[in-house]
């Protein structure tokens, strides 16, 4: 679907449940995303996924290593149901990768695709990220994409109660290039 130097961003396949559900296990890999899961709940996400993009047109495809084949998690974009925050109606874009893929650059070549699919392919005026504050591999991601930072529209997550360590979330824009 989507073709960088090494990476391949596609649509889901059987074959995919297995690293997915291994990387959603890991302790480190989920420490901001409310901790690992078990299978069922993994094999969950990704029909939640498949539905998106059946009817959004894009969702957070799974990104496959061109050297190898090896599926390594996830990178697209997103709409997810967030009512009544600020981020509302935004359009997300999103990444998890296997601990075995950080530090490779991976990530930044999958969102810089993703955002550029984006752009291509949708009349969005912008696209937006959001992660807790202690993400910092996340957020220096969100930067190093050239996403502004907009504390205005910081939110309590609706996924986690009031003072729960992962509520707060900060959030990043990518408006539309000139």
């Amino acid at each position: 679907m989507i073709e960088t130097d090494r990476l391949i961003l596609r649509c889901w396949e059987p074959r995919d449940a297995a690293p997915f559900a291994a990387l959603n296990a890991d302790p480190e890999v989920m420490e901001h995303l409310g901790g690992p899961i078990v299978r069922a709940q993994s094999d969950a996400v990704i029909a939640r996924i498949e539905a998106a993009q059946a009817s959004n047109g894009h969702c957070f495809w799974a990104v496959e290593c061109k050297a190898d084949g090896a599926m390594i998690g996830f990178c697209g974009l997103h709409r997810p149901d967030h009512a009544g925050t600020s981020v509302e109606g935004e359009v997300e874009i999103g990444w998890r990768l296997a601990r075995t893929a950080w530090g490779r650059g991976y990530a930044l070549e999958a969102a810089r695709a993703s955002l550029a699919w984006g752009w291509k392919n949708t009349d969005l005026a912008r696209i937006a990220a959001w992660t807790v504050p202690a993400n910092v591999r996340s957020w220096g991601l969100m930067e190093r994409l050239g996403m502004v930072r907009r504390p205005e529209l910081d939110f309590a997550h609706p996924a986690f109660g009031p003072g729960h360590p992962l509520s707060r979330h900060i959030v990043y824009m990518a408006e539309r290039p000139g």
